[in-house]
């Protein structure tokens, strides 16, 4: 029988390469997408023409009634409910504490953490329901364990995220669901190099592999996570760095 995997946040970036990830490895994918349709049609249309059943829908991840509907439409497309959730869709503002506006603080915590808590609601309610063993991974970030520089409510949610990582997998264990978290560290794609001029120099200087990742490099660890092979791993953060965030700072060379 074909598994089927919900992706958020899957139009772009490193939910368009899960959706590609999960794809190749048999899985029927639904993702969802909050702005981009031209990205997502095009995703889809790619997808199908390499022999792979993908479909995207418009949804607010972070709003619990496109959500209900979102989940609705893809067990009416795929028929039953999902073996996997990934909650990928995430936003950042940058701004200093002091100058933070309540309005955007707010958009990132219901988008981050919000929505991560009404997908996986959602989806392992579906799971529960029909008896189904499942995984659930949450993508974090660096934030998840330290503080960036003007990103006050990006690192309050991913912080958020990690912590919710854990109370699910207890909560969800005895129904054999299982929930990790992946955390990426710098990762090149077309958001990223828009944040930093030199992003990929500067953050392979600092990392212990000396290269900044790709999108590919964060696919492998959640496939693993979500296979049998992960099979007694949950309520873990599994940190996706080049090595990163393992290092302190530290005065001397």
């Amino acid at each position: 029988m074909t598994n089927f995997a919900v992706i958020t946040g899957g139009s772009s970036g490193i939910g368009r390469q899960l959706v590609r990830a999960f794809a190749a490895d048999g899985y029927k994918v639904a993702f969802n997408y909050f702005d981009d349709s031209v990205a997502a049609d095009a995703l889809v249309q790619e997808m199908a023409a390499g022999g792979h059943s993908v479909k995207g829908w418009h949804c607010d991840v972070g709003r619990k009634e496109q959500v209900d509907a979102f989940y609705g439409q893809v067990c009416d497309w795929f028929g039953a409910a999902p073996d996997v959730l990934v909650n990928n869709a995430g936003i950042q503002t940058w701004s200093s504490l002091l100058d933070l506006e309540e309005e955007n603080w707010d958009n990132v915590l219901r988008t981050n953490l919000k929505g991560c808590f009404l997908n996986t609601q959602a989806s392992a309610r579906l799971m529960v329901a029909e008896g189904k063993p499942g995984a659930i991974v949450n993508i974090g970030s660096g934030c998840n364990k330290l503080a960036f520089p003007k990103l006050v409510d990006y690192t309050a949610s991913r912080g958020g995220v990690e912590q919710f990582t854990k109370v699910s997998a207890v909560e969800l264990g005895p129904h054999g669901i299982r929930v990790n978290c992946v955390a990426p560290g710098a990762i090149t794609n077309e958001r990223t190099q828009k944040e930093l001029a030199g992003y990929d120099q500067k953050w392979a200087a600092i990392t212990p592999l000396r290269r900044v990742g790709t999108e590919a490099d964060i696919a492998g660890p959640v496939l693993f996570l979500t296979s049998p092979a992960a099979a007694f791993v949950t309520g873990q953060t599994i940190w996706v760095d080049g090595g990163v965030f393992s290092q302190a700072n530290w005065p001397a060379d």
